[in-house]
C-alpha cells in the first residue's frame, strides 16, 4: 500500500518549516497500547479529512502533491508502528499496532476506490517524467484496488484485501512468538561451540534448552557431530508455524486467486507481475529455466562431494551412504575446513558486533560520502540505537537510522530493514529507516557480516534517496529490483581493503588474517549449485502456489521438493514458515534471483576499486538517490553507461 493525499493544514505546516534547520527524526516512545490506539485514531481522522478534501467537487491544486502528502501523514504513524509490530517487547503494544494496520488497510483500500479522486488523477497534467511516472503508478494503485469494478465486486475486493492483511499478520505473529525449545544433553551437543549452549536454561533433567533463533540454529546445524541433534534441530525449524500456518497459506492463496479473478486474471502471479520488471509469469519462468540450466549439474556435483565426505566421516562405502538434508550444512562446513581451512566460527573474534556496525558506517563514509553520529533517544528496547546520517562534505542531515542488533523473545527472528518514512524533497522531509538483525553478542561470522552489509544496502537505499515524492522514495521500487542494491554490497566482505576499515574504528580489534580471508573467498563458491538450486525451488514453488491451479501448500511443496536430488524431507512443513510469500513477496520470491543478476552487473563498475569514492558517489547520485522515480532499466543504463545484461551473473554462478 503506497498512495495518498493532503490538507491545507499540511501544506501550511510544510511552508512554515521551509528553511528551518533539519533535525533527526525522533522515534515515538510507545509504552502502552492505549497510546498506539489513540495515535491510530488521530491518523485515520486526518486521512479521512484529506480524502474528503481531495474528492470535493471544487477541489483544486496539484493532485499528485496532495496524494503524496497523504502518504507522509500515514507514514508518520504507520511507519514506527509497523516496526514495533516486529520488535516491541510488550505483546499488548504489538497487538495494538497490528489492529491499527488492519484499520488503515480497510480505510485505504476504500480510498483507492474513490472515483472522484481517480478522475482527478486521470485529468492531471504531469510537469515532467517524474510526475508522469508517479501518476502512472498511482493510477495503477487505484485500478488494482478495484476502482473500475462493478459495485459488488468492488466491495468484495475491499473485503479480500483486509482479510489478506489479517491473515498475513497472523502468519508472521505465529513465527515471531514461537516458544519452541529443544532439550539436549551435553553429549548430544558435541562439536557445537560451547558459548552457544553453556548459558542456555536447563530442564528438570539438566538438559540444555535451545531455541530456534539463528545464532543458535546455524552453529548447531553446522557443527553438531550427532546426526540426530542436527535432524531434530532442522526438523523443528522446518515445522515452525505448523498446520495453523499451512491453513493460513491455503487461505491466502485462495483469496489472492479470487482477487485476481475479479480483474479477469487466471492467476495471482500474472495479476501482480504485469506491474513488475518481468511483466508476466512466462518471462519469469524463462528466466528461471536459464538459472536451472546453469546450476543443475553443479548441484549434483556438490551433493556428490557431500555424500563422499559423509562416507569418509562414517568410514563406510559411498554406495551405502545416504545424504539427508540435515547433513548438508554439517558436511559443507567439514569440506570448507578440510579443503579451504575455513571455519565460520573462527571469524567471530574478528567481528565484534559494534565494531562491525562501525565498519559498515566507515565503508559508507569512504564510498558514499556520508557520516553516522550516535543519538540519545529512548527507544523500544535498551539494545536499540539511533544515528543521524549526514553528508560528509556539506554536513547536511540526510536521515535517521535505527539499529537493533541482538535476538530476544518475541522479536522478529531474521534480518530486515523497515523504511519508516520516505524522503520527499517536495516537503523537505528526511527519511528514517530501521535495521533489524539477530547477531551473537560474541561476534559475527563472515556470513553474518555479509548479512549486515546486505541489510545496510537496503538502509542506504532509503537514507540516500532524494526523490520528489515520498511514494517513490528509497526502496519504493519494483519488487524485482528492490534487492539489487543490497545484494550488490554483499561482495565487499571479501576484500581486504574493506575489512581493513575495522582497524580505523576499533584500535583493539585484530585484523582478519589475509590468508583466512582469501580461503573464505575461495570457499564461498563451494556449494553454490545446491544454494542456487534451493533458491530456484523456492521461486518456482511461490509461482506455482500463486498460479492458475489450486493445490494445498504442503502437498504442492512435497511434490516439488520430491523432484530434487535429495527428495522431500518427511515431516517438514517448510511452507508454514515461508514468511516472504505470506507477505509482500507473494508471486515475487523470484526477485532474489532476478535482482542478483542486476546486482552482479552493478558490481562491475566497482571492479578493482571497491573503495573508489568517485564511483561510489556516482552510484549514490544515480541509483540510490532516484529511488523509484525512474525505471530500474534506466537507472542501470545511466550508471553503467550501457544496457544491463546477465553476463556477470552467469560468470559468478559458474565460478569455482
Amino acid at each position: 500500500m503506497a498512495y495518498r493525499a493532503c490538507t491545507l493544514l499540511l501544506w501550511a505546516s510544510a511552508f512554515a518549516a521551509h528553511g528551518a534547520p533539519a533535525e533527526p527524526y525522533v522515534f515515538p516512545n510507545y509504552t502502552e497500547a492505549a497510546a498506539v490506539t489513540a495515535d491510530c485514531g488521530r491518523m485515520l481522522a486526518d486521512l479521512k479529512a484529506q480524502a474528503a478534501q481531495l474528492a470535493a467537487p471544487a477541489a483544486d491544486g496539484d493532485v499528485l502533491a496532495g496524494l503524496d502528502a497523504m502518504t507522509r501523514r500515514y507514514e508518520d504513524t504507520l511507519g514506527p508502528l509497523s516496526l514495533l509490530t516486529a520488535v516491541h517487547p510488550d505483546k499488548a503494544v504489538r497487538d495494538a499496532t497490528e489492529a491499527c494496520t488492519l484499520k488503515f488497510d480497510a480505510f485505504y483500500t476504500a480510498f483507492l476506490q474513490n472515483e472522484p479522486v481517480y478522475e482527478r488523477l486521470k485529468q492531471a497534467q504531469p510537469a515532467d517524467d517524474i510526475d508522469r511516472r508517479y501518476r502512472s503508478e498511482l493510477l495503477d494503485a487505484f485500478e488494482d484496488s478495484g476502482v473500475g469494478l462493478p459495485p459488488a465486486q468492488r466491495e468484495r475486493a475491499k473485503a479480500i484485501s483486509t482479510e489478506i492483511t489479517g491473515l498475513s499478520q497472523a502468519f508472521r505473529r505465529r513465527l515471531r512468538e514461537d516458544k519452541t525449545r529443544l532439550a539436549f544433553t551435553q553429549a548430544e551437543l558435541k562439536g557445537v561451540p560451547a558459548p552457544v549452549w553453556q548459558q542456555a536454561p536447563r530442564d528438570a533433567k539438566g538438559r540444555y534448552l535451545l531455541g530456534l533463533d539463528y545464532p543458535t540454529l546455524t552453529p548447531v546445524l553446522e557443527n553438531a557431530v550427532d546426526p540426530r541433534t542436527r535432524a531434530r534441530m532442522r526438523g523443528a525449524f522446518m515445522r515452525l508455524g505448523g498446520t495453523e500456518n499451512l491453513a493460513v497459506l491455503q487461505q491466502l492463496g485462495d483469496l489472492r486467486r479470487e482477487y485476481a479473478a475479479l480483474f479477469g486474471f487466471d492467476s495471482y502471479a500474472d495479476f501482480v507481475l504485469r506491474r513488475r520488471m518481468a511483466q508476466n509469469e512466462a518471462e519469469v519462468q524463462r528466466f528461471l529455466a536459464t538459472v536451472k540450466d546453469a546450476v543443475e549439474r553443479r548441484e549434483l556435483d556438490d551433493l556428490a562431494l557431500l555424500r563422499e565426505a559423509k562416507a569418509r566421516h562414517l568410514k563406510q562405502p559411498v554406495e551405502k551412504t545416504t545424504l539427508q538434508r540435515s547433513d548438508v550444512a554439517f558436511y559443507s562446513e567439514r569440506i570448507r575446513r578440510a579443503r579451504f581451512a575455513v571455519d565460520q566460527e573462527r571469524f567471530r573474534p574478528y567481528f565484534p558486533p559494534q565494531a562491525s556496525l562501525d565498519t559498515v558506517f566507515a565503508l559508507a563514509a569512504r564510498l558514499f560520502g556520508v557520516s553516522f553520529k550516535s543519538l540519545q533517544q529512548t527507544l523500544w528496547h535498551a539494545d536499540a540505537r539511533a544515528f543521524a546520517v549526514s553528508d560528509s562534505t556539506s554536513g547536511e542531515l540526510l536521515g535517521t537510522l535505527f539499529v537493533d542488533l541482538y535476538p530476544r523473545d518475541d522479536k522478529y527472528n531474521h534480518a530486515a530493514v523497515w523504511t519508516l518514512r520516505n524522503v520527499s524533497t517536495l516537503a523537505e522531509r528526511r527519511p528514517a529507516a530501521a535495521l533489524v538483525v539477530n547477531f551473537d553478542r560474541r561476534g559475527l561470522t563472515l556470513d553474518e557480516f555479509e548479512t549486515l552489509l546486505h541489510e545496510f544496502g537496503h538502509a542506504l537505499h532509503s537514507l540516500l534517496s532524494k526523490t520528489r515524492y515520498a511514494g517513490q522514495g528509497g526502496t519504493s521500487v519494483q519488487t524485482d529490483f528492490v534487492e539489487a542494491p543490497s545484494q550488490m554490497l554483499e561482495d565487499w566482505v571479501y576484500h581486504p581493503e574493506v575489512l581493513a576499515l575495522m582497524q580505523q574504528v576499533c584500535k583493539t580489534c585484530k585484523p582478519v588474517p589475509k590468508d583466512l580471508l582469501a580461503q573464505a573467498e575461495r570457499a564461498r563458491h563451494f556449494g553454490k549449485g545446491y544454494q542456487y538450486a534451493r533458491q530456484h525451488l523456492f521461486a518456482r514453488y511461490d509461482l506455482a502456489l500463486h498460479g492458475k491451479t489450486r493445490e494445498a501448500p504442503l502437498a504442492l511443496w512435497k511434490r516439488m521438493e520430491a523432484t530434487t536430488p535429495l527428495g522431500h524431507a518427511e515431516g517438514s512443513m517448510f511452507p508454514a514458515g515461508f514468511a516472504h510469500i505470506a507477505g509482500g513477496y507473494a508471486a515475487g520470491y523470484y526477485s532474489y534471483l532476478w535482482s542478483q543478476v542486476l546486482a552482479e552487473d552493478l558490481r562491475t563498475a566497482f571492479d578493482g576499486k571497491r573503495l573508489d569514492a568517485a564511483t561510489g558517489r556516482r552510484y549514490r547520485d544515480t541509483v540510490l538517490a532516484n529511488g523509484g522515480q525512474m525505471a530500474p532499466a534506466e537507472l542501470m543504463q545511466r550508471f553503467l553507461g550501457r544496457p544491463s545484461d546477465s553476463r556477470a551473473f552467469f560468470e559468478f554462478l559458474n565460478r569455482q
